[in-house]
């Protein structure tokens, strides 16, 4: 069980590792161009969308979706809390400082981001046949098939 949510803490941290150095440098690197501040937070979402992707692919193969559809969408969960709430404290920003409209979008950006990218590692892992589902269903036609046929006598 701890292996399990080990797995989801180290989630937790890269996806708002990602924000905060996607802050640092657009307040280091580009405080007050708005073009580029928009292209920086484009990057840090591609980036967690491709992180989530590749985590969905990899837990994919190994486990049912219901198995680690929780465990990503609690990560998910965790790391949007620590991302708007906890990320304009690291640059010395308020949270609430953009107003209400900036916050809600905020997380609803985060939320299209994340589920984009879950979406796409898992539809890549179940158009290549390698999911969990696809892999137990493939054994069992595989077994079924090497059985002789058995025959009734009467």
């Amino acid at each position: 069980m701890g292996e399990r949510w080990r797995a989801v803490g180290v989630l937790v941290v890269a996806l708002f590792a990602v924000n905060v150095v996607a802050r640092l440098v657009i307040r280091f690197g580009f405080d007050g161009d708005d073009t580029a501040e928009a292209r920086v937070s484009l990057g840090m979402f591609v980036a967690i969308g491709l992180i989530l992707a590749g985590v969905a692919f990899a837990w994919g193969r190994q486990r049912p979706v219901a198995r680690w559809a929780g465990e990503v969408a609690t990560a998910i969960g965790i790391a949007l809390g620590l991302t708007v709430l906890i990320g304009p404290l690291v640059i010395g920003n308020n949270p609430f400082a953009g107003g209400s409209a900036t916050f809600f979008a905020q997380i609803a950006l985060y939320l299209v981001a994340t589920t984009a990218g879950v979406f796409l590692g898992y539809l890549v892992l179940t158009a290549l046949g390698r999911d969990y589902r696809s892999r137990s269903l493939k054994r069992y036609a595989e077994t079924s098939a090497a059985k002789p046929r058995r025959i009734v006598r009467r």
